[in-house]
């Protein structure tokens, strides 16, 4: 019995909502890591906001560095949505940099998921698409 458990739990699909307020008190770091963790117990993270351009790069290069270490881990899988920007006037830009500069950047949603579950995202300005394995 306690085998079909174990079988059924790695079959649910897991989707972790992260409010912004749970990431922005922490160091790069504890970010990447955090986000790391719940991608590792095969969580599809729902990130309010964004990372620093840095902390993205340094979050491929840390799950590149545990591909092969660690047993059916294949990487992560990355999209962040935010509001385009080149559309809007000057003024608009003007507001929005005001907001982020206020209270971070919080204007966008990023999506992180462990690549044997999330086949593919697609992504445009307005919309993702998730595209799970089964």
């Amino acid at each position: 019995m306690s085998k079909n458990k174990k079988k059924n739990k790695s079959n649910k699909l897991t989707l972790s909502f992260v409010p912004y307020a749970d990431i922005s008190r922490l160091d790069s770091v504890g970010r990447i890591k955090k986000i790391l963790d719940m991608v590792l117990r095969n969580q599809i993270v729902i990130l309010q906001g964004r990372l620093d351009p840095t902390e993205e790069a340094s979050l491929i290069q840390s799950t590149m560095a545990l591909v092969g270490k660690i047993s059916d881990f294949k990487g992560v899988e990355l999209a962040i949505i935010q509001q385009d920007e080149k559309r809007e006037n000057i003024f608009d830009k003007v507001k929005l940099n005001i907001a982020r500069a206020l209270i971070g950047r919080r204007d966008a949603l990023t999506v992180v998921g462990p690549a044997s579950i999330v086949k593919e995202i697609k992504r445009d300005p307005s919309k993702i698409d998730l595209m799970l394995r089964r």
